[in-house]
């Protein structure tokens, strides 16, 4: 952890009285009728693919958008605009050229996407977004970010049962956030109207309230991938979106 411990408590303090607000954007609402969690199963075993000078399935506009020192790229495919069904592809860079390492099934807001995110719409933020910081319920499993472990990442026990443990791994994606940050950091430097708390973490087989969530060996794996000197991004959006 990249914190000194006093800002550490004053943090997990703060944070207390506006914590289910926070975890509320990752899937609290509707969780009673949550399916069976997928396997998660890469889908390409963890083989590097063929080499792309752009990121597959990304047009020229978010293109420009992914910073010229990022050398990794977590880019996440939505089937369509208004469903929770997606696809998380790691990419790396190799020199001028994106190599495609490997990929996963994910799920995104249960109502979808938008260009427009707010609090409660119950849709992921679509864009280009920073990962600096990570966390959870469980043990550090060799993150390479910095990463917060704290048991106010524990999902509420009224909430169904399969959600309990989507918190046990997170990567903050760094939209309204203050980087640097534990993710459950509350600040929300562009007003609570637009929303937080946009994270990668555990799947429960279902649409979330605004993140993008996978099996647990994927959120370990870029867990143990994602490099802050390579400075990562997501790039993330419904297919269509992504191409504008």
């Amino acid at each position: 952890m990249r914190i000194d411990g006093v800002r550490r408590v004053s943090i997990a303090m703060a944070a207390f009285g506006t914590l289910l607000a926070a975890l509320s954007a990752c899937g609290a609402e509707g969780h009673g009728h949550a399916a069976p969690e997928p396997g998660g199963q890469a889908r390409q075993s963890g083989t590097a693919g063929r080499d792309s000078r752009g990121i597959p399935g990304v047009g020229a506009g978010l293109q420009r958008r992914i910073p010229a020192d990022s050398r990794q790229v977590v880019a996440v495919y939505g089937d369509g605009k208004d469903s929770a069904d997606s696809t998380v592809v790691l990419y790396a860079k190799r020199g001028e050229a994106w190599q495609r390492i490997r990929s996963w099934s994910a799920h995104n807001g249960k109502k979808g996407w938008t260009t427009d995110h707010h609090s409660g719409d119950r849709r992921s933020p679509v864009g280009v977004f920073t990962l600096t910081d990570a966390g959870g319920v469980l043990k550090d499993p060799g993150a390479e970010l910095p990463y917060t472990q704290d048991a106010s990442f524990t999902a509420p026990r009224w909430w169904a049962k399969s959600h309990w443990h989507d918190f046990d791994y997170v990567i903050a994606i760094d939209y309204n956030r203050v980087k640097g940050t534990p993710p459950n950091d509350p600040t929300r430097p562009q007003g609570e109207d637009k929303g937080g708390s946009i994270w990668l973490h555990m799947d429960h087989g279902s649409g979330t309230s605004g993140c993008v969530s996978m099996s647990k060996s994927a959120m370990e794996y870029l867990l143990r991938t994602l490099d802050p000197d390579q400075h990562p991004v997501v790039v993330m959006g419904d297919r269509t979106d992504l191409m504008s």
